[in-house]
């Protein structure tokens, strides 16, 4: 079948598309898009389902939508793709969105790495989703690790066998270059509009885009005040790559992995507060701000509505050159989800699966 025809996503608070009353009332500038290599268009804002618990997701979707989000950030892993897909229905059915207003990502996990393995996965999270197309597909990491079948467990997350002795994180050998290409075949099945990568550094992205025949639209990274990557954003700006920032606000999504603690909270910086309290908004603001000024899609998460509201209202000031400057320097390379130290502690001692040098 062919691919479903572009369009380009309505402003959040622009004029209404048709005759129906418009969902959403007067509210914070209109939220800018990024545009695609395809010449989609891609909320500069999104909102993150990482770690949003499947009793919730559902009412969280459309409290997000109600927000004013029209990007939301899925994947497999999550565990909560079915819930999500509850959300959208509701949302549609309710009259608040047209699924056409959406971009909706989705992730391909690490087990589906081989090309027979790869549109069976998007396929499943479309199903989960109750959507006929994604419109971003991304490769979670760039770690291909031992197949696990659907019918065995879904989603598999890290650990090969969790009722093992010595339970451990299975890799696999599988070139990139063979998942890729079955991405691609995604694109022209009308499964996914775009296609792209995360967790990848400067010299597989090089590789990448030497072979691919469509170039990754998307580069989804873990980007905050401690772990600014400037090289690889500018790398993918300059190959016309969009890049999404993950953990926009830093530490908070890790306190439970261990692999953080509070006296990693940029939200808490005496710099970041200074700058706050000149602008009279709030340390996240300022971060996701400072996300977005670079050029940058940033994915908040949060349950509260009035985190959600407030997430998305950071295009109604700008920090200074000297403000940039200053954020610049809070800069550690400090990463909190590394799959070379995490596998190590859920279970699976000895796992070394390290993607980062």
């Amino acid at each position: 079948s062919s691919p479903p025809p572009r369009r380009i996503l309505a402003s959040l608070w622009g004029p209404p598309t048709d005759r129906r009353p418009h969902a959403l009332p007067a509210g914070p500038p209109a939220v800018p898009m990024l545009s695609l290599k395809s010449l989609d268009r891609m909320p500069a804002v999104g909102f993150g389902f990482w770690k949003v618990p499947k009793a919730a997701c559902a009412e969280t979707v459309l409290a997000a939508i109600r927000s004013g989000y029209r990007h939301l950030d899925c994947a497999a892993d999550y565990a909560n793709e079915a819930e999500v897909g509850e959300g959208i229905r509701r949302a549609v059915s309710e009259g608040l969105v047209r699924r056409e207003d959406l971009f909706v990502t989705s992730k391909l996990w690490n087990t589906y790495h081989a090309a027979q393995h790869v549109e069976p996965a998007c396929r499943r999270s479309l199903s989960d989703l109750g959507l006929d197309y994604v419109d971003l597909y991304l490769v979670h990491f760039p770690l291909a690790q031992r197949y696990v079948d659907f019918e065995e467990r879904y989603p598999p997350e890290w650990i090969y066998d969790p009722d093992a002795s010595v339970p451990t994180v299975e890799l696999a050998l599988v070139p990139f270059q063979e998942t890729w290409e079955a991405m691609e075949m995604l694109v022209s099945r009308g499964l996914a509009r775009n296609i792209g990568v995360c967790n990848m550094g400067t010299a597989l992205l090089r590789d990448v885009l030497s072979y691919a025949t469509i170039p990754p639209a998307v580069m989804q990274i873990e980007l905050h005040a401690y772990n600014q990557q400037p090289q690889l954003v500018r790398m993918c700006h300059e190959n016309g790559i969009v890049v999404t920032g993950f953990s926009p606000l830093g530490a908070l999504s890790y306190l439970t992995l261990e692999s953080a603690n509070e006296g990693l909270f940029a939200l808490e910086h005496p710099v970041v507060k200074e700058i706050a309290a000149s602008h009279s908004k709030s340390t996240a603001q300022v971060l996701l701000r400072w996300g977005a000024q670079r050029g940058i899609a940033v994915i908040p998460k949060t349950t509260s509505e009035e985190r959600m509201v407030e997430n998305l209202a950071i295009f109604d000031f700008k920090l200074s050159p000297g403000e940039m400057a200053q954020l610049a320097l809070l800069d550690q390379g400090k990463r909190f989800n590394d799959p070379g130290d995490f596998c190590q502690g859920m279970g699976a001692r000895g796992t070394f699966a390290p993607i980062y040098d």
